[in-house]
C-alpha cells in the first residue's frame, strides 16, 4: 500500500521558519519524483516545489525562490520542505505528492499519489 504522510505544520510569526516532512511507505521511494503543493482558503491548489528521483534537480515557483528549499533523504523515504522568511501569504494546507519517473514537475495532473496535508499558518 502506497502512503504519504505530511507533518511539521503549525503556527509561526512572519519571518519565522518551519520544516515540513513527507514520509513515504509502500513503494520504491527513490524511483518517484516528489512535489509540494499548497491550498489557501478559497483558492485553488498550486504547486510550490518539486524534486526529481534521478539527479536531485529541483524547481521552485517564483513566490518562494530564495526562501524555501526542498531536499530528500532516500534512505529514510522522506522529502523535506524547509521554509524560511515566511509570509502571511504562505498560509495554506501543504500537501506532498509522488509520481513515478525521474522528472520533477509542478503540475497537479502529473502526480498519482497524495498525502492528507498539514496546516501552515503565518500570522502575528
Amino acid at each position: 500500500q502506497l502512503q504519504l504522510v505530511e507533518s511539521g505544520g503549525g503556527l509561526v510569526q512572519p519571518g519565522g521558519s518551519l520544516r515540513l516532512s513527507c514520509a513515504a511507505s509502500g513503494f520504491t521511494f527513490n524511483y518517484y519524483a516528489i512535489g509540494w503543493f499548497r491550498q489557501a482558503p478559497g483558492k485553488e491548489r498550486e504547486g510550490v516545489s518539486c524534486i526529481s528521483s534521478s539527479d536531485g534537480s529541483t524547481y521552485y515557483v517564483d513566490s518562494v525562490k530564495g526562501r524555501f528549499t526542498i531536499f530528500r533523504d532516500n534512505a529514510k523515504n522522506t522529502v523535506y520542505l524547509q521554509m524560511n522568511s515566511l509570509k502571511p501569504e504562505d498560509t495554506a494546507v501543504y500537501y506532498c505528492a509522488a509520481r513515478l519517473g525521474p522528472t520533477a514537475t509542478i503540475s497537479l495532473a502529473d502526480y498519482d499519489y497524495w498525502g492528507q496535508g498539514t496546516q501552515v499558518t503565518v500570522s502575528s
